[in-house]
């Protein structure tokens, strides 16, 4: 477990403005289940959906981001649990870019790769691991998603979103499995201690012409429809 405690250069959980937000928030005072279910929701909902400019950036810089996805919600989600003594692994995947059909538009989704990179956060507690996903998307957008999409009462496969019941998705934590994308995973790179480790074996699969367009332009479109989807008045 001491190697699932470990910070690394991601999950930088030692940063003043991590420490600070833990100090702030009490949540080294509460019981194990309380405190992963209170990071858990300061991750998904106080953190929004949206898309950084690399995989590999910091706990650190997602918290000053303010916003993040998949990948690097995932990592200050581990790095405060981390700073909170709780033991927790990374599982990466690629899911089809299908998935996210909506959030990339137009030439972005286009020239966007099939296999998009992704991964969830696995947490030990009470001697079970729990599978924690569905705080990539904060419950704004989610619950605006839903209302436009209203007669949707089934699966539902686009704008970051992969589910069975897609009007009654499981995203609390209460020692339960949490899932919002795990419907379109098509290829399973296994757990990793940290996602330093997984990002030095896989990595979104991009030509260096298409890395810096998602880079500069691509990524600010996805965020513009995702902030559009959440501000809508539905």
């Amino acid at each position: 477990m001491k190697e699932l405690l470990k910070e690394t250069h991601m999950l930088d959980f030692n940063d003043s403005r991590i420490q600070s937000l833990i100090e702030n928030r009490g949540w080294k005072d509460l019981e194990q289940f309380e405190c992963i279910k209170a990071i858990y929701l300061y991750v998904r909902d106080e953190i929004l959906f949206g898309y950084n400019i690399d995989d590999s950036i910091s706990a650190s810089k997602v918290l000053s981001d303010g916003y993040g996805q998949c990948n690097t919600k995932g990592t200050l989600f581990m790095a405060l649990l981390r700073a909170c003594k709780i033991p927790c692994r990374v599982h990466g995947f690629t899911i089809d870019k299908q998935l996210q059909k909506g959030a990339m538009t137009g030439i972005v989704y286009k020239n966007a790769p099939q296999n998009v990179f992704h991964s969830w956060v696995e947490v030990y507690l009470d001697d079970t691991w729990y599978e924690l996903e569905a705080f990539i998307l904060d419950k704004k957008y989610l619950n605006k998603l839903q209302k436009i999409n209203s007669q949707c009462s089934g699966a539902f496969c686009g704008y970051g979103v992969a589910v069975k019941d897609f009007q009654n998705p499981v995203i609390d934590f209460e020692r339960n499995n949490t899932y919002i994308q795990s419907e379109g995973i098509n290829q399973d790179f296994g757990i990793y201690n940290s996602p330093d480790e997984l990002l030095t074996e896989h990595h979104q699969e991009m030509s260096i012409v298409k890395a810096f367009a998602y880079r500069h332009f691509g990524r600010h479109l996805m965020n513009k429809n995702v902030k559009r989807i959440r501000d809508a008045k539905v």
